[in-house]
């Protein structure tokens, strides 16, 4: 049974294409506060696309802010990202919970209907196949868990890989 659910997660996996692009708005002339932080979100933003690019054919285009008024980091359905200047959110995990955010998540009447009836007919199973038969996804003030890389704490490699392969589910089902 593992290796049949390990085999399916390969095969989903390898026939993704992604086509999330992004640009990141930088200042004419930027300070050095600016262009260091530009380094660091560059970076955060090449990793999350380029693993969301091998899970998923999802596709959004991205304008990506420096914006050191935001706290963590934020972004909204019509695909701005906006990094405040707190350094520690400038991962990849937070690129990925946000670029989770332009598809969606906590974004749409869809997503929270979809919540509200725990009704993800490809993300459940999925979800069920790693955590076993009673996991079930949660949902509140935007987000979801497990998988929704909403904290540091939950960050590995295969965390971000199945956040990823969850919100193309989701997608899937309608979100």
């Amino acid at each position: 049974m593992r290796f049949s659910i390990l085999a399916a997660a390969l095969t989903y996996a390898s026939t993704a294409s992604a086509a999330i692009s992004w640009s990141l708005q930088r200042a004419s002339a930027p300070t050095a506060d600016q262009n260091e932080a530009y380094g660091r979100i560059e970076s955060a933003m090449r990793l999350a696309v380029a693993r969301y690019g091998r899970y998923t054919d999802a596709s959004k285009t991205i304008r990506v802010y420096y914006a050191p008024g935001v706290p963590t980091a934020e972004a909204s359905y019509n695909g701005d990202l906006r990094f405040g200047s707190d350094r520690a959110y400038m991962t990849e995990r937070t690129a990925m919970h946000e670029i989770a955010h332009t598809l969606g998540v906590g974004q749409t009447a869809a997503f929270d209907r979809k919540c509200a009836a725990n009704d993800w007919r490809t993300a459940t199973p999925l979800l069920q196949s790693w955590d076993g038969a009673a996991a079930r996804i949660n949902c509140g003030g935007g987000h979801f868990w497990p998988y929704g890389l909403n904290y540091e704490s939950e960050w590995s490699e295969t965390n971000a890989n199945r956040h990823v392969m969850l919100v193309d589910a989701m997608l899937a089902d309608g979100m």
